[in-house]
């Protein structure tokens, strides 16, 4: 193979990779600071309801596309003090790529094995 050709694709993927946790960073990472309570633990609460994985990620992602309070998983009392959020305006393509920076930098269950 070209050595010019396999830098562009090594290039390419350092670009996309830098993108994608652009987005994670700017749009839940930015907006969660101001809340009392860490992505963290937001990240336990959604694991405590929807388990695994792929439960999780499809909640977290329905619940981004379709915010209401009868799908958080905030306590009463938070929900009570804080809105709940606005509707993401992030494309599939980019909530799958933020939730799955969400998982990987929480996730024990990688660090298991």
């Amino acid at each position: 193979m070209d050595r010019n050709f396999i830098k562009l694709v090594i290039f390419t993927v350092i670009l996309s990779t830098q993108s994608q946790s652009k987005i994670y960073k700017n749009n839940c990472v930015e907006c969660h600071k101001l809340l009392p309570i860490s992505l963290q633990e937001i990240f336990m609460s959604y694991l405590l309801v929807y388990g695994g994985e792929n439960n999780f990620k499809a909640g977290l992602k329905h619940y981004l596309k379709n915010p209401s309070k009868s799908i958080s998983v905030m306590s009463d009392l938070f929900k009570k003090s804080y809105k709940i959020k606005q509707k993401t305006k992030l494309s599939d393509k980019e909530i799958d790529n933020a939730i799955n920076e969400y998982w990987d930098k929480f996730s024990m269950f990688k660090r298991l094995y």
